[in-house]
């Protein structure tokens, strides 16, 4: 009988250590060795992909290029998060909270698919008899083959039988292979199922969707190294309780990253919204200090997004809190504001809410965030038709920013009257319906607040 031996593997990298210690000595991260049982087998390959055909070498100049073929999934926002579609031979990993909708986007989806092309759905965690249950609630009336099994051999003995050209996995983290001794859903079996999954849908151009969960951290349960063996990573954002669901691509070799998809929970599934814009805008008529819209970019799709600020009188130790935005950036801003604006904020506690659960990362919402702190500090209500972009360099400068004319046309379509923004995304041309206040300075844009609020 094989001698059981005990293994360490970083979930960050999946490195391996023969002993426990604090610190990956791979990838430098602290406390993620988890302990993994191991039995000597002689099987290196499953016996389940010794079939396929074989991998040949070319010479790269010889290798006829072609336009990816794209196979729609019947749902035009998820398809945009794609970069225009499913391509062949690609393996999408989505990840997101229990119960914020997984698993019925990609039933949706799959309904939608099958209706031309043959597909497979598997689920590690539901019976047969659920999924239909589901699907019956989604009023989906589709001939999807479904199989319940967590053996990936046997999973893929089925796959090569039936020849689907899409294979659903529900969830990665559920499978078991002959290839790993470990338990199912440690770091070993996860990273082992998805190795051979991936080999097997470049080998035969089969399209893979592996949903996998996350932790409470919000990073995919699991080895990291996970997501650097698919294709495309897909996260949901949102909160599970409430109604709107952010699909957000965090990698992907055949689209633009960031690339961002808006859908709503409702009884019959997800439903598109193709005006995000719309949803991250206040519905409130009356304004209010604080509060102020700007232009940011996700991918390639502008959105229109409303910023809240709160500055309020400390009582002790002031506060910094930041929802949908960068903390220690709140920090950088508020010490330019006083350093070149004038704004004493060192006895107040300052809140900043990006309203729709959205998270901004980009430079460009310094300009929009100061005037907000200013607007609650001042007591100054900012119209509803303005809006403001731009970053703020350490000396006071506002500087450019990328795409600066697609944030202004999408800023028009919405309706506003004045935006705020650097001289030297200014255009040449007056723009109509629509007044540039353009700066070179934070405190010219300070100034112009102060005497027109």
């Amino acid at each position: 009988m094989a001698k059981t031996k005990v293994e360490f593997v970083c979930a960050n990298c999946g490195a391996t250590h023969y002993q426990w210690a604090g610190q990956c000595l791979e990838c430098k991260e602290w406390n993620t060795l988890e302990e993994v049982f191991v039995t000597p087998s002689k099987a290196i390959l499953s016996e389940s992909l010794k079939d396929l055909p074989p991998s040949k070498v070319q010479s790269l100049n010889k290798v006829k290029t072609q336009a990816n073929i794209r196979l729609s999934t019947g749902l035009s926002e998820l398809d945009r998060t794609l970069g225009g579609g499913l391509v062949e031979g690609s393996v999408v990993l989505i990840g997101g909270d229990p119960g914020i909708g997984k698993s019925t986007l990609i039933l949706q989806a799959l309904a939608s698919i099958n209706s031309f092309e043959n597909t497979l759905y598997v689920s590690g965690e539901e019976s047969a008899q659920q999924i239909s249950d589901r699907a019956i609630r989604l009023g989906i009336d589709a001939d999807v083959q479904i199989l319940s099994e967590t053996y990936l051999e046997k999973i893929l003995k089925t796959a090569k039988s039936l020849n689907p050209k899409v294979i659903v996995i529900d969830s990665i983290q559920t499978l078991v292979s002959d290839t790993s001794t470990s338990v199912p859903g440690s770091v070993t079996q996860v990273r082992d199922c998805a190795a051979q999954l991936t080999q097997y849908a470049k080998q035969t151009n089969t399209i893979i969707l592996m949903i996998g969960h996350v932790t409470k951290g919000g990073s995919l349960a699991g080895p990291r190294i996970l997501e650097h063996m698919v294709d495309s990573v897909l996260y949901f954002e949102g909160d599970a309780g409430g109604r709107y669901r952010i699909i957000r691509a965090v990698k992907n070799r055949f689209g633009a990253v960031n690339e961002i998809s808006v859908f709503a929970m409702s009884k019959k599934g997800l439903q598109q919204i193709t005006n995000p814009s719309a949803i991250f805008l206040s519905n409130e008529n009356l304004s209010a200090p604080g509060s102020m819209v700007m232009v940011t970019r996700e991918a390639t799709r502008p959105l229109l997004i409303e910023v809240q600020a709160l500055v309020d009188q400390a009582n002790g130790a002031p506060k910094r809190i930041c929802v949908g935005m960068d903390q220690n950036r709140l920090s950088l801003q508020l010490a330019i504001l006083h350093k070149h604006g004038g704004v004493v904020t060192f006895d107040q506690d300052v809140f900043i809410n990006v309203v729709g659960g959205i998270k901004v990362s980009e430079t460009a919402s310094d300009l929009v965030v100061m005037l907000a702190i200013v607007s609650s500090l001042r007591d100054r209500v900012i119209p509803k038709d303005w809006i403001a972009f731009g970053e703020v360099g350490l000396a006071g400068e506002v500087r450019p920013v990328y795409n600066a004319q697609e944030r202004l046309s999408e800023a028009q379509k919405q309706g506003f009257k004045l935006a705020i923004m650097p001289k030297a995304n200014a255009p040449k041309k007056p723009l109509k319906g629509i007044k540039i206040v353009a700066i070179n300075r934070l405190s010219e844009a300070l100034d112009y607040l102060i005497e027109n609020t």
